[in-house]
This record gives C-alpha cells, structure tokens and sequence, in this order.
C-alpha cells in the first residue's frame, strides 16, 4: 500500500517548541513523532510512503538519512520519498501534489494525529462499501473544533460539518485525520491550487449518493497540536495506551518506570511512576520525578521537582527547580526562581 502523510505545517500552536524543529519530528516519549507514525503504517503493510513537506523540509531529509542521490530514504522496509510544496496548496491540494504520479489506492493520514486505528479494517470497510473515498472518525466530547461527519446506518456519509459552533454539532464523531481514497478522487482535484480536503473536496462528493463513506472506530487517537493534547500524548504513551515499552528498547527498572540506557539516580531521590528515563540522565539528591518523561542527557538537580511535565533532552533543571505540568524544550536551563 502506497500512503501520503501531511508533514507540512508549521505547528504555531506549539511555539517555541516548534520554531526550530517541526512539529512532525518533536518526540513523544523520547520517540519523534513521525518515527512513531511510520511505525504505524509499516506495520499495516504500508511499504511506500511520501512525506508532504513545508516548513523545515530539510530537517525531514536529514532525520531519514536521505540518500540523495536517489532522492529518497528508507524506514524499515519502506520507501520514503518528498515532495515539497512551492507554497502551501491546503489539505486537497497538498495531497494531489504529493500523489503525483500515483494512480491506485492512497492512505492519507494529517502528520499530528497519534493513533493505532487498524488500517486494515478501515481498508476493508472502504472495499466492501465500494466507496471512493473513506474518512475514519474518532468520538469526541467536544467537537465544537473538528470536522463533524453524520452518516446513515451503513456509514454513507450525509453531511460535512466543519468546526460547528457549541452545542450544535449533529453528532460527536469527528472526521479523525486518515483517508483512503481511490484515484478518481485525486483526479477531481485541480492541480497546484489551495483546496481543502474537509471544506471542499469531501461536501462535492456529497452531491452523488454512494461515494463518501465513514468508518467510526474507538481507536486511541490524538491530535498532538496543541501544548495540553502534546503533554497528554506523553502521559498516554507512559499509561500504556500504545502497548508497552513506551518507547522501543526501554527497559523497566521498577514497575512502570522505563530507563532507555545508563542513568544515575542519587539513593534518596524519589521516582514516581509512570517514569521514562533516556540515556544519560542523571537525578540528584532528594530530587522526585513524577509521571514524567525526561530525555536523553538531561539532569534533575538536587531537590528538584519534575511532576506531570516533559523534559525534553539535554536540559538542566538546576536544584531546586520546579517543572509542574509543562514542557521544556531542547538544551533548556531551568533554575530556581529567587524573590
């Protein structure tokens, strides 16, 4: 199966974390994003894979070793290749540009959703409905922020609502980010113009009964956009909601505290799990980690506090600092605050 993942916006929501690395490649549990989504597809048999690119297009190229004179990487045993957009064409249109030269099925999935939706059962439910093109939807308790898509009993889908206002949605089964579209739906796109996928391409296919069809799955889904759902990406991957180690090769020192190489604890500092540790960390005297992720080569000082909050790697929490509920970014410097 051929795929095509959105890999190219900008991740404003997520600034500053974001000005210098794109929000595809920020690290969920001291995995990058993207390495956690690739895993995914792969693993449902997906073996060719372009990556739409936008913003920081290089820093894509340079964490998948591109061979450049192929033009392409590798991911397991997946084909990688790029396609850059000359500006941003929009959901539809940033699809179409990247399909180029595709004309079978396609998976389509936005780079900020975390998932484990079988993609075979969605793939499935597209054939046996014959449809041109299957949206998964996810439930939600809000979906005063999403796409909203109502369907009949057979999952045909009747309407499109994008981002209702409160309390008005007709439903709360939302358009969850991941497509399988046939090449006639490709083919209605114009080509290098911006269209949006949700407000355009998909309410058009509405007006011939039997081509727009949903899948509803209880599958974990997250969209990991914005500061609050990146933080509780974290917590649901150290909760075990994507299986267990949290992240490949991690070792449990104690239950539900994961260590990923050598680390130095001091005897009376306190580790509350659920705990990820990476490689170098080191935690000083009578500090206490809880349910917390702290990255490769960081260190906790003495009496420090690092409780439900990421630590990302190469940062120094000084002694007696205090990191509650939030993140801190790359080779960050954290000290005590003084009246």
């Amino acid at each position: 199966m051929k795929a095509v993942v959105l890999v190219g916006g900008e991740g404003t929501r997520l600034r500053p974390l974001t000005y210098k690395t794109p929000k595809g490649l920020l690290p969920i549990a001291n995995l990058a994003f993207l390495d956690r989504q690739l895993t995914w597809l792969t693993s449902h048999g997906v073996d060719d894979i372009v990556l739409s690119l936008g913003y920081l297009p290089d820093a894509f190229r340079e964490h998948l070793a591109v061979d450049h004179s192929a033009g392409e990487g590798r991911f397991g045993s997946a084909r990688i290749r790029f396609r850059q957009e000359p500006e941003p064409l929009g959901t539809a249109g940033g699809i179409r540009f990247a399909a180029e030269g595709i004309e079978e099925r396609l998976i389509v999935c936005n780079g900020d959703v975390l998932t484990d939706l079988d993609l075979r059962q969605l793939v499935a439910f597209h054939e046996k409905h014959g449809a041109e093109a299957t949206i998964a939807l996810t439930q939600v308790d809000d979906p005063s922020a999403f796409g909203v898509v109502p369907t009949r009993d057979d999952g045909e889908v009747v309407a499109f609502v994008e981002k209702p206002p409160p309390g008005r949605a007709p439903t709360n089964w939302v358009n969850a980010g991941t497509y399988v579209l046939e090449p006639s739906v490709l083919g209605q796109i114009p080509p290098r113009l911006t269209i949006s996928i949700e407000r355009e391409t998909f309410p058009r296919m509405l007006d011939r009964p039997g081509r727009l069809f949903a899948f509803r799955s209880d599958a974990y889904w997250i969209d990991i956009g914005t500061p609050e759902k990146y933080l509780q990406a974290h917590t649901d991957v150290l909760a075990g909601r994507l299986g267990s180690p949290p992240v490949p090769g991690a070792t449990e020192r104690a239950p539900g505290v994961w260590v990923q190489g050598p680390v130095t604890i001091a005897a009376d500092a306190r580790i509350e799990a659920p705990v990820l540790l990476g490689a170098g960390v080191t935690v000083g005297a009578s500090a206490r980690v809880r349910n917390a992720v702290v990255g490769a080569g960081a260190s906790i000082g003495a009496g420090a506090q690092v409780d439900e909050a990421v630590v990302l790697e190469a940062t120094q929490v000084e002694a007696g600092a205090s990191v509650l509920h939030c993140v801190v970014g790359n080779h960050g410097l954290l000290g005590e605050r003084t009246p």
